[in-house]
């Protein structure tokens, strides 16, 4: 009898993954398409600096708009799939994402910066649907044990995206000689229709392929000895969301100057520091899958910390020394960074339940530190230096280092 259980329960286990399998490869394509977006934010910001004469920290706006949005609609997304469903909520992102790109073009054609912004807000709306669904709906198909491991997975292949976006942008945005407002503009438009066409079609295989409603458990008296706690309540999601917060500001701070940082450190063209940074992309991917790897034999929370740790040491270092070994301490900084931000989020919404929804849309409301801090950050160097801005997420990961070793752990 213990056989035939156990050749049954083998049999759920491989059934259950391959019911899994397709939705998580959908899933997983989704990373990818808002790491396209996202990395095309750092091209934006060094081309309309010099298409419009924008100060760095004026060019930060297009961080502001595309975190901001964010802040304004993971709340109402994460309502909205406690209603309809994580399938349902993925097609209104989908939608708005596509909507978004596809309104660059007549703002682009009326050469107007306000309109442009707001296309980028309407894009990055749809980008909140898809975060706030897609991360927890990774942590859940599949075992509980391995959710940091399988959003991690699925996370590497947002890598993919930010490598494909400075690429499009370094090919298709810049220029090597100086152009006119009207060639600025209209120089973004293509690789947007090509981002809204290939969403749509996204959206229509999303439409057309069956996915599992996931209902996550219940967290009651019954369940754990205790009264239930409120949300809140549970200290690893509330600094689980500050982290985030963190995360995503420091991200957007070195993310979006890189190619500021980098000529002024050596001197190279904006092609050259594009062409760099498409290097710590992939640095970044390369990052996404050896910690992915990693979490097999090193707790998640444990080889936050560790990251971290490393991401202050390569910032401190690049701070300091100018030239070509500031160069590697950035590459390094792409490593490290790779698996902050899905390990944050799996490690604030674990054991959360029937709270995983709204926990997801709190975290996601954390993205807004994008918006936050790389205005902040372009007012320091704009005043003194790159070297000397890069002090401020020096602190932030700092905070994101003691969240890993302690703050990260789940309390009954």
């Amino acid at each position: 009898m213990a056989s035939i259980s156990g050749n049954k329960s083998n049999y759920q286990t491989s059934s259950t993954q391959t019911k899994y399998l397709v939705p998580f490869i959908l899933i997983t394509s989704l990373f990818f398409l808002w790491g396209f977006a996202i990395s095309m934010l750092d091209i934006l910001n060094k081309h309309f600096q010099e298409t419009l004469s924008l100060s760095i920290s004026e060019s930060t706006w297009v961080q502001v708009v595309t975190y901001g949005a964010y802040f304004f609609m993971a709340l109402p997304a994460g309502y909205f799939m406690k209603k309809w469903g994580y399938k349902k909520g993925i097609l209104a992102g989908l939608l708005l994402y596509s909507g978004g790109a596809f309104l660059v073009y007549p703002a682009t054609e009326a050469q107007s910066w306000s309109f442009f912004l707001v296309s980028l807000f309407i894009l990055a709306c749809g980008l909140a649907f898809l975060e706030t669904a897609a991360n927890p709906y990774a942590t859940v198909l599949g075992p509980k044990e391995s959710s940091e491991q399988r959003l991690n997975l699925a996370q590497s292949f947002n890598g993919l995206g930010v490598i494909i976006g400075p690429l499009v942008g370094r090919m298709l945005i810049f220029s090597d000689h100086e152009q006119s407002i009207e060639a600025g503009f209209k120089s973004v438009q293509l690789p947007y229709m090509l981002v809204g066409g290939l969403v749509l079609l996204v959206a229509l295989l999303f439409l057309r392929t069956p996915m599992p409603e996931i209902q996550e458990e219940s967290i009651d008296e019954t369940q754990t000895g205790k009264p239930a706690k409120s949300l809140f309540q549970n200290k690893h999601f509330v600094f689980g969301v500050i982290a985030q917060f963190l995360n995503v500001g420091a991200q957007g701070c070195v993310w979006g100057l890189f190619i500021n940082f980098v000529m002024e450190a050596v001197n190279i063209s904006k092609m050259d520091a594009a062409g760099l940074l498409s290097v710590g992309m992939i640095i970044f991917m390369i990052g996404r899958f050896a910690g992915t790897f990693l979490m097999k034999y090193i707790k998640p929370n444990v080889l936050l910390g560790i990251y971290s740790v490393g991401i202050v040491l390569a910032l401190l270092f690049a701070s300091q020394i100018k030239g070509q070994p500031s160069i590697y301490a950035f590459m390094a900084f792409f490593f490290f960074q790779s698996i902050t931000f899905p390990t944050i989020f799996a490690l604030g919404v674990k054991d959360l339940g029937t709270y995983t929804k709204n926990a997801s849309s709190y975290i996601i409301m954390g993205i807004v530190g994008g918006a936050v801090f790389p205005p902040i950050m372009g007012i320091i160097a704009d005043n003194t230096s790159m070297a000397t801005s890069l002090l401020l997420p020096v602190a932030m990961f700092a905070y994101i280092a003691w969240y890993g070793f302690s703050g990260s752990k789940v309390t009954k």
